[in-house]
């Protein structure tokens, strides 16, 4: 090996919902996440991202040369067209044949759909190692929500994932991920990857690590980690709205080839995962019955704001951020204490609100405007409160430290109701969003919001109660509801 280590890195984040009828297309990947090369180290430089831990790790080590290939992501949504999928996956083959490497080190979500490719990351890491052949030693970060094709061990030495959930930990995966890189560089260890599919689809709605059955899978696994011969052991959901044959639970070891360690730990975690099948369902009360909730609670004395939670249209459960069954409720409720409620994603109507200004009055139809069979649009008369142009850094633990561009957004209020409407698709799960907004939540009482468990993240701690509520949507609790094709019914869990 050469005296200077070449690395090449390289990253492609996207979670497809099956059942969002909106294509993903290659200006969304441009307008999120689209660096390479110089650019790309100085974007991640200080950031609590995989990325970020990348551009540490180097930092750290002046003897390795680094570079940054393709790195990019778009927010969750519907199927990515293929053709814009194929035109990322090919410049990242392109740019790794042009090279000599010593390791590759890849940053994948893992529950990327292609309009026709039900399995990228198979695709793209099959690519890769035909680019850089069988003796460079290449390493995988995944979200904890991949959906992981077995043929995936062909092809990687070192494969880990997030542990947490929120995922407050991506710098520490990608750290996790290039410390082992850096062993086998060193002639320390060989090691190989098994994955074992688990028969079960899990709900990421009880997926969150702080307690529950997730945190006590994380325990065990780290329990098995503790062996020798086992480098990393890590469990994988699968997301539940992928209609891909490799949504399902995972459990990945990274091992020394000559151990006789790895099928007792994937058979004991494996069988840990199928006896917590129904502490993975989620019983969640309608929009009317958890707004009546929250008001009861405001009521007894609970901290402003309460959260009610809509994650069947959570953005980052690839969400459309346009049904209306908790906004129906709310404005049917007719609430007279100051409510936000976040959001319509409505690229149109903000192209008018931004041509009339602040302070116009609006008469208006909000939600349904894409897939009106989750809910009709909501009649909505007001002012257009405030006009943003969507711009803020994360302040927050997620990705602290990343731009965020929400295109152009607007708030509309009538009397104590305040509404944001978004150029993009995206979750309010940091309080540069609040910033943004001139929203102070102190002063809410109501914070209604389309999320899910991120959101926690950031504002957990700030509100006096969290509410989650079952509505009409991409992303329900009752997975039998939803047309999957390629996932067995009996994989599937149900409200």
């Amino acid at each position: 090996m050469r005296g200077r280590k070449r690395l090449a890195i390289a990253r492609l984040w996207h979670e497809s919902n099956s059942f969002n009828p909106v294509p993903v297309r290659l200006a969304q990947f441009r307008k999120r996440e689209w660096v390479k090369g110089t650019p790309a180290a100085e974007c991640y430089a200080e950031t609590a991202t995989e990325m970020g831990a990348a551009h540490a790790f180097l930092r750290m080590r002046p003897g390795w040369e680094a570079h940054f290939l393709r790195c990019t992501s778009a927010p969750p949504g519907g199927p990515v067209a293929q053709d814009d999928l194929d035109t990322i996956i090919d410049e990242i083959e392109a740019d790794l044949q042009s090279g000599a490497w010593d390791g590759v080190y890849l940053s994948l979500h893992g529950a990327v759909l292609g309009t026709g490719d039900v399995s990228p990351d198979t695709t793209l890491l099959r690519r890769v190692r035909a680019a850089v052949g069988q003796d460079v030693p290449v390493a995988v970060s995944f979200d904890m929500h991949a959906c992981l094709n077995p043929e995936i061990a062909d092809y990687v030495q070192i494969l880990t994932g997030y542990r947490t959930y929120p995922h407050v930990d991506m710098d520490r995966t990608a750290a996790r991920a290039l410390a082992l890189l850096e062993r086998v560089l060193a002639g320390e260890i060989r090691p190989l990857v098994s994955l074992c599919p688990v028969p079960m689809l899990p709900l990421s709605h009880q997926m969150c690590t702080d307690d529950g059955p997730m945190a006590e899978l994380i325990a065990l696994a780290a329990a098995e980690e503790r062996h020798p011969a086992l480098h990393d052991a890590t469990i994988f959901g699968g997301f539940a709205y992928a209609d891909s044959p490799h949504a399902h639970a995972t459990v990945s070891l990274c091992h020394d080839s000559d151990t006789d360690a790895v099928q007792p730990a994937m058979e004991r975690l494996s069988a840990a995962i199928l006896a917590r099948r129904s502490a993975f369902h989620a019983d969640l009360p309608d929009a009317r019955s958890g707004l009546a909730t929250a008001l009861r609670r405001l009521k007894d004395g609970a901290g402003w704001p309460v959260a009610v939670v809509e994650p069947a249209d959570n953005p980052l459960s690839g969400g459309l951020g346009d049904t209306t069954g908790l906004f129906r409720a709310l404005v049917e409720r007719n609430i007279d204490l100051p409510v936000v409620f976040c959001f319509f994603h409505d690229p149109p109507l903000i192209d008018r609100l931004h041509a009339l200004g602040t302070g116009a009055h609006v008469s208006l139809r909000l939600g349904g405007r894409v897939a009106p069979e989750f809910g009709p649009p909501v009649p909505f008369e007001g002012r257009i409160a405030r006009l943003t142009d969507g711009r803020f850094a994360n302040s927050g633990p997620m990705e602290r430290g990343m731009p965020v561009d929400l295109g152009r957004t607007a708030v509309l209020q009538n009397g104590a109701l305040k509404v944001v409407i978004a150029e993009s698709c995206q979750s309010a799960n940091d309080p540069g969003w609040c910033d943004l907004h001139d929203i102070d939540l102190t002063q809410t009482a109501l914070f209604c919001v389309k999320a899910k468990n991120h959101f926690r993240a950031a504002f957990g701690a700030m509100c006096g109660a969290i509410i989650e509520v079952e509505t009409p949507g991409p992303a329900p609790t009752d997975l039998t509801r939803l047309p999957f094709t390629r996932v067995p019914r009996d994989y599937l869990l149900q409200s």
